[in-house]
């Protein structure tokens, strides 16, 4: 009852999900959750490093260092990776692109001016990536691209329904298994 009356709608980037929540859902907006986002982001960039050098990702100092947001690296841990990237023009173009994406994401509250100042610029750069070793990311952000806007406005994500999945495996386990689905529903009300 009520579901005209729902908002927002937080998810990951499930095609199912989207599709079930504009059925039933038609007067909400849809919210990227912005960890999968990242998630998604970082994931096709490790691909990336993987298919220009196999030997760099069983590195696990180095593997580090590319997960970890540029700015949030000392000066020796940057100065090392861009010791490696230096050798690595295309994988240093695709880092630096990686950076400017996640910059994006973790963009939160912005108002209607802010929104239209950001905008181009990552459509821009969703362009670019169309013509690169990431257009497979860049199809899937252009497959969301009204969420992930949304994402910039709304600060909802699905942190608690991650966590009530979580309790709800882990109550799963403790019990090897429940061999009746009554039982098991009553144990995680």
């Amino acid at each position: 009852p009520s579901k005209e009356n729902v908002k927002l709608i937080a998810m990951d980037l499930s095609e199912t999900y989207r599709s079930i929540a504009n059925k039933y859902f038609p007067n909400a907006t849809i919210v990227a959750d912005r960890f999968h986002v990242v998630r998604l982001i970082n994931h096709h960039f490790l691909k990336a490093w993987q298919h220009h050098h196999p030997e760099g990702r069983k590195n696990r100092g180095l593997l580090s260092l590319m997960r970890r947001h540029q700015w949030r690296l000392n000066e020796d841990n940057n100065a090392n990776l861009q010791r490696y990237l230096a050798d690595y023009p295309v994988l240093k173009t695709l880092y630096e692109v990686k950076q400017k994406l996640i910059r994006y994401m973790l963009l939160k509250t912005m108002n209607e001016k802010r929104m239209e100042k950001k905008l181009p610029g990552f459509l821009d750069l969703v362009e670019q990536l169309h013509h690169s070793p990431l257009r497979g990311l860049a199809k899937t952000l252009t497959s969301w691209l009204q969420p992930i806007i949304a994402m910039w406005r709304f600060t909802r994500n699905n942190g608690i329904t991650e966590g009530f999945h979580n309790k709800m495996e882990m109550i799963s386990r403790r019990a090897y298994g429940f061999r009746n689905f009554e039982n098991y529903r009553i144990r995680v009300m």
